[in-house]
């Protein structure tokens, strides 16, 4: 039986430090982290960026099927995820907290296992946060810190007509990752001696409960000397954040069907779904992919990156945004990505 030790054996400002004492900073902008009424920071000549990210159990994640150290790492990527859309580079997170009874010091280090790791590999500094009892459950807010470059830091308002639309990596795969969770947790609470099958699902699985921030695409623009337009990462779907583009840019779009790239596990899930392979890549979400605008004139640097595709081009905003088929009919963009303000049956 696996060890269960109460939380209020440590208290508040016990726990805080057990699950953090061992953190060391890695950043020279990072001057004091935990341990004082604020971390202190220091960007000299870089703009600070900033964003943060609050996740509700039982909204945006279920723990029947989500390892805790996978959410710590999944909580902390995606706000990375957010300040790498912003051709910046995360520095700092801070982390809050609400616990409800029936979670352990042994659950909450294997949440900080997670985001440990998570700030590990990507060079994050965990410098502050709180805690809080909660009476709904687990509940999550990071809000991460990073830099950026004055004339570097891409919006999601500059994208031009003629401009190239690209995308790293495949999409649909995490949507149908959730889509097989979703599938064996019914299963599950129908059978007592249930053992799931997942062989030859493993990509979808890790798309779904361990996504990885492109900070590789922003390396390689950098090396390349290429600063896109207009850039956001994928967490609400592809047509969700072309919509977010064309409007903040004032443009149109054109999208083709037969350049969006999808992974061959998620065409073989959606087909045992019987779903739409083109809608769950379009409204799926939770990809963290970068979705970003270069000038024609980047076209043959960008067809030599391997993790990105062109997909379309900006257009005239009076030409509307949509997606041609492989027929050459054409269909209309909407946002129809996951929303959890949305109702709910």
């Amino acid at each position: 039986m696996s060890k269960h030790t109460e939380i209020s054996t440590l208290g508040e400002f016990g726990l805080i430090r057990h699950l953090t004492e061992k953190i060391e900073l890695k950043n020279q902008s990072s001057l004091k982290g935990v341990g004082d009424d604020a971390a202190v920071l220091d960007y000299k000549e870089k703009k600070v960026l900033v964003t943060t990210d609050l996740l509700l159990e039982g909204v945006h994640f279920d723990l029947m099927y989500v390892p805790l150290k996978h959410l710590g790492y999944k909580a902390a990527v995606v706000n990375f995820s957010d300040i790498y859309a912003m051709n910046g580079r995360p520095k700092q997170i801070t982390v809050s907290l609400g616990i409800s009874k029936r979670f352990s010091i042994e659950d909450l280090e294997a949440f900080y296992e997670g985001l440990h790791l998570a700030c590990e590999i990507y060079g994050v500094d965990i410098v502050g946060g709180d805690t809080s009892s909660s009476l709904t459950g687990f509940t999550i807010s990071i809000t991460c810190m990073g830099e950026g470059e004055k004339e570097k830091i891409v919006y999601r308002n500059g994208a031009k007509e003629n401009d190239l639309i690209c995308v790293s990596g495949d999409l649909g795969a995490a949507y149908m990752g959730l889509q097989l969770l979703e599938r064996e947790k019914r299963v599950f609470n129908g059978e007592k001696d249930f053992n799931p099958d997942f062989t030859g699902k493993e990509y979808l699985l890790e798309r779904q409960l361990k996504p990885e921030a492109r900070k590789d695409i922003i390396e390689i623009l950098e090396k390349e000397n290429i600063v896109p337009t207009s850039m956001i990462d994928i967490s609400d779907g592809l047509s969700s954040e072309l919509l977010h583009i064309s409007k903040q840019s004032n443009v149109g779009c054109r999208i083709y069907e037969e350049r969006i790239p999808i992974d061959y596990q998620t065409a073989v899930m959606a087909e045992q779904f019987n779903m739409n392979l083109v809608t769950a890549a379009l409204n799926g979400g939770e990809d963290y992919e970068l979705l970003f605008t270069v000038p024609l004139t980047d076209h043959d640097k960008i067809s030599e990156m391997k993790s990105v595709k062109v997909i379309g081009h900006v257009t005239k905003a009076e030409l509307g945004s949509y997606l041609e088929g492989r027929d050459g009919g054409e269909i209309e963009l909407i946002a129809q990505g996951w929303n959890s303000l949305g109702s709910q049956s």
